[in-house]
């Protein structure tokens, strides 16, 4: 099989039927019938599943991949990627923000260039400005905390050689975290310009997105432990600096006041910081508790399609 396109499903419902219709007629143009479509399932909780179905029983390309509940977008997609058979896979979107006609000017780059991976990247990142800003600033955040330098506001269609999805098959992180596994897999990846459409809100939200800072800093850098370290170190320094300051100004000027506010200050500084640093060490632990228990990132329930094996 030539080629295989990757999608998720989560309230898909008012984009399946065109999704496929242009999926399809582009993976025929450029493949003929060497080609499959495969649609995962991630616990969406309108009819995307029963429209996905029905299009399994007049078009033999399509296969669902159905999940026991919701395991989240970048979990679902490497379900997808496990499961796609071509030599080259293009993961994409289903919601048509992204278009699957980009697959006509991805694949003559790839074969142009000889690369293992062409990615969309928005000229401009489509949403309000605070969805621009907070995008921004992740990748910021991501840079100082981790050292990795990813390419900003990609967008999730790629056009991948199978050598280059078998390898990133190979990541086995219970926190999937695709944005970095794509770019710590390495092989030669080219962007490509791409205008993304605003078809559906956002479901990430300010909170999941300080949820997706969070997980990824913590899966790809150890640099909030070592900063603790080093914190820690600073603050005893300018407390012994502190301390030697006090015991020479009693023993040869005055004897300085009791300070209550200032006692209380440091209380809560120190204490404040105490727990922070704890609930740094906690995030750390409960990735290795997640880690050993080697549960699988995603179950699935079944598989729909009327392909060969």
């Amino acid at each position: 099989m030539k080629l295989s396109i990757v999608a998720t499903l989560y309230k898909s419902a008012p984009y399946i039927r065109e999704f496929h219709e242009r999926a399809s007629a582009t993976a025929q143009k450029l493949v003929g019938d060497e080609y499959e479509l495969v649609l995962v399932n991630d616990g969406s909780p309108d009819n995307s599943l029963d429209m996905a179905v029905q299009l399994t029983e007049r078009d033999r390309h399509v296969v669902i991949v159905d999940l026991s509940r919701n395991f989240g977008h970048h979990k679902a997609m490497m379900t997808g990627l496990a499961h796609s058979k071509g030599e080259r896979i293009f993961l994409i979107d289903s919601d048509l923000e992204e278009e699957p006609e980009y697959l006509t000017s991805f694949t003559p780059q790839m074969e142009t260039e000889s690369c293992d991976v062409v990615y969309g990247v928005q000229e401009q990142r489509k949403g309000g400005w605070f969805e621009r800003w907070s995008g921004q600033w992740f990748y910021l955040f991501f840079k100082a905390l981790t050292g990795l330098t990813l390419p900003e506001n990609v967008v999730t269609a790629r056009l991948m050689t199978r050598r280059y999805v078998d390898a990133l098959l190979r990541h086995e992180e219970r926190e999937v975290f695709m944005a970095g596994l794509w770019h710590i897999t390495g092989f030669d990846q080219h962007p490509h310009i791409v205008k993304k459409h605003s078809t559906s809100e956002t479901t990430y939200n300010f909170r999941r997105k300080m949820s997706l800072l969070v997980n990824s800093v913590t899966s790809f850098s150890n640099a909030p432990l070592v900063s603790i370290f080093y914190i820690g170190v600073s603050i005893s320094l300018l407390a012994l600096v502190y301390i030697i300051y006090l015991v020479v100004h009693w023993m040869f000027l005055a004897k300085p006041m009791s300070g209550w506010t200032s006692v209380m200050a440091s209380i809560w500084l120190l204490g404040g910081m105490v727990i922070s640093f704890i609930g740094v060490v906690g995030i750390y632990l409960s990735k290795i508790f997640s880690e050993t228990k080697q549960r699988p990132y995603t179950i699935v329930r079944q598989v729909y399609g009327k392909q060969d094996n």
